[in-house]
Order: C-alpha cells, then sequence, then structure tokens
C-alpha cells in the first residue's frame, strides 16, 4: 500500500482508502453488522487506514461498525464523517450551527469515540458556502476536542473553491473519474495550493466504470442507479457521474478497447484518478472483502502511458465532456 498526506491534515493516509455507503449491505437491503465487519476489518487487514462513512449511512449504522472497527484495532485508523444531509428538508435555511452541533455530538456517540479526526459538510446547498457562522462551529468543536479536522463534500467545483477560501477547511471531497474530467481544470491546483487534501468519491461511476454493465443490466427499484437517473431523489452527479447510462456504455467500450485487457477496467480507472499528484486518496465503495482486494489491485498496476492518458481524455472529451462538463 503506498500512503499520500492528506493536506494540511498531515494524516498519511493509504491512497486507496474505503467508502462506506454500501458497507453492511447492499442498496436496498438492511444493515448487516456481520457483513461490515467482516469489510472493515479486511480493509484494515490490507493497509488501508482511512475510512469514510456518514450520520445517515444505514441510518447511523455504519458509523456504529466503523466505531466498533476503531476501537477493536490496534493499528492508527483515521475516521472522515459527514454532517448535515439528515436535515429535512435539506435546505441552506436547515444549516444551523446548533442542528450541526447536534449532528457531531450524535456520530461520536455512534462510534463511542471521544474525537472525531474529520467531520465533512455533507454536500450542503451551495448557499451554505457564503454563511461563515457555520464554519466557524467547527472551530469552537475542536477546541472543545469534539472534532480535529473540518472538510466538505461537495457537488460542484465552485462549491469547492467557495469552501477553501475558510482557513479551518482542510480537506474537500470530490466526484473524479474518467467521466468527471473538469476539477483538475483549476480546482485541484487552488486546492494544491492552500494545501488542501482530496477526497475522491464515485470513482467508478457508480459501477458504470467496471466495465461490467450492459443494456440489460437490472437494477432493483430501491437502488438509487434505477431511482436517479435524473436526479429524482438527489444530485444527478452522484449516479453515474451525471452521464446518460446507454452512452456511458459506448464510452466504456471505446475506453477498454483504447487500455487494453492487461488489468479490469475497474482498476485502470482507480489508477488514472491516482495519477494526479494532487489527489490524497480514492474511496471506492465495497459489499464484500473480495471486493476490497479488486480495488487495491489498482495499486500495484504500473503508470498509465501518455498514450494511455490521451485515450481516455479523447473518449471523454468526444463523447462526455459536451454532456456534463459544465455542469458539475
Amino acid at each position: 500500500m503506498n500512503y499520500r498526506k492528506l493536506g494540511k491534515t498531515g494524516f498519511s493516509i493509504s491512497e486507496i482508502s474505503l467508502g462506506t455507503w454500501q458497507v453492511g449491505g447492499r442498496w436496498g437491503e438492511p444493515f448487516s453488522h456481520e457483513n461490515a465487519d467482516k469489510i472493515l476489518n479486511a480493509a484494515v487487514d490490507a493497509g488501508i487506514n482511512f475510512i469514510d462513512t456518514a450520520d445517515v449511512y444505514g441510518d447511523g449504522e455504519s458509523e456504529k461498525a466503523v466505531g466498533r472497527l476503531v476501537r477493536s484495532r490496534s493499528e492508527q485508523i483515521f475516521v472522515a464523517t459527514k454532517c448535515g444531509r439528515r436535515l429535512q428538508p435539506h435546505t441552506a435555511d436547515a444549516y444551523q450551527p446548533a442542528a450541526l452541533r447536534q449532528f457531531v455530538e450524535d456520530s461520536l456517540r455512534n462510534m463511542q469515540l471521544e474525537t472525531l479526526d474529520l467531520v465533512q459538510l455533507h454536500c450542503p446547498p451551495t448557499e451554505v458556502y457564503y454563511r461563515p457562522e457555520i464554519f466557524e462551529l467547527f472551530d469552537r468543536l475542536r477546541e472543545e476536542g469534539k472534532i480535529q479536522h473540518l472538510g466538505v463534500s461537495i457537488e460542484k467545483v465552485e462549491e469547492g473553491l467557495k469552501a477553501i477560501e475558510f482557513p479551518n477547511v482542510t480537506t474537500v471531497q470530490v466526484i473524479f473519474n474518467m467521466f468527471r474530467q473538469r476539477p483538475p481544470e483549476l480546482f485541484f491546483k487552488e486546492a494544491a495550493r492552500r494545501d488542501i487534501g482530496l477526497i475522491v468519491r464515485v470513482p467508478l461511476a457508480s459501477g458504470l466504470l467496471t466495465g461490467k454493465f450492459s443494456p440489460q443490466t437490472h437494477f432493483a427499484p430501491d437502488d438509487h442507479r434505477a431511482f436517479n437517473r435524473h436526479g429524482e431523489a438527489f444530485d444527478k452527479g452522484e449516479t453515474f457521474a451525471g452521464v446518460d447510462y446507454n452512452t456511458g456504455l459506448e464510452a466504456v467500450a471505446e475506453l477498454q478497447e483504447a487500455l487494453g485487457p492487461q488489468a479490469p477496467l475497474a482498476a485502470q480507472a482507480l489508477r488514472w484518478i491516482l495519477m494526479f499528484d494532487e489527489v490524497s486518496c480514492v474511496i471506492p465503495g465495497a459489499s464484500s472483502p473480495e471486493q476490497i482486494l479488486a480495488n487495491l489491485k489498482a495499486a500495484e498496476l504500473p503508470a498509465l502511458s501518455p498514450e494511455q492518458m490521451q485515450a481516455v481524455r479523447e473518449v471523454y472529451d468526444r463523447r462526455i465532456r459536451p454532456l456534463v462538463h459544465y455542469t458539475w
């Protein structure tokens, strides 16, 4: 396992880490603590030391599983959680310091930890980034010893650029993959200049970049890949990176031909992300220990050649850029 610095937190974290949206159960299934324990322990056994969760994952059950892991292991494990999505309705006006404080305290209780390594605002509405009192709250929470660092999880590049103007923001979690190539154009450079840790989520475009889907692939009705393709439930960009499904399949076929069969497309897609030095880590999800091991194969791959990088860019420019580039 290779490790990279998480910006000005100073944490040295595994470049391939773990996102826990589906840990403990596949989409729509009840949360399984037995399955979660297997996945989380397999991750740590493999050298992963950074785990991203949220209070809404499994309605708090994911946080409980992560906390149990941290308390049961001797290794140093950095935990990032998120807050804000429990607000109903999820509007800018609903973001109030008292509500966010309560969410942080709830996360501490869920995980049975004394302090949280990293708390991230969970994709708040854009207006929230213009309210200093929201960010000032986390200075108070740090002074009280309840958190160590503040980060944000964003939908839009513009939100990331605004967020890093606040000096207490140490990390930004952003969607970045072969189908979402806008962030390096400006945002990555600004983040590096301010020593911001970059956490990459949705690295496989909700599975599209595994190369395992087809027009006949069926998703369960309660799977976001079935019900949120047009943003019916939350930001469209969280599902298939906002790319039309059939267009994505056509682009995947071209990528597979361009990159060759030397490694699975999923591993090559993760390795492509790690080609960008500004990235601190990528957090693919896993619903089994076997998926952990498959994801980690990306770290063993050689660097993509300039010709391969250009081929990925060419597919994006021709098929994907006109549809999504300036949306997020």
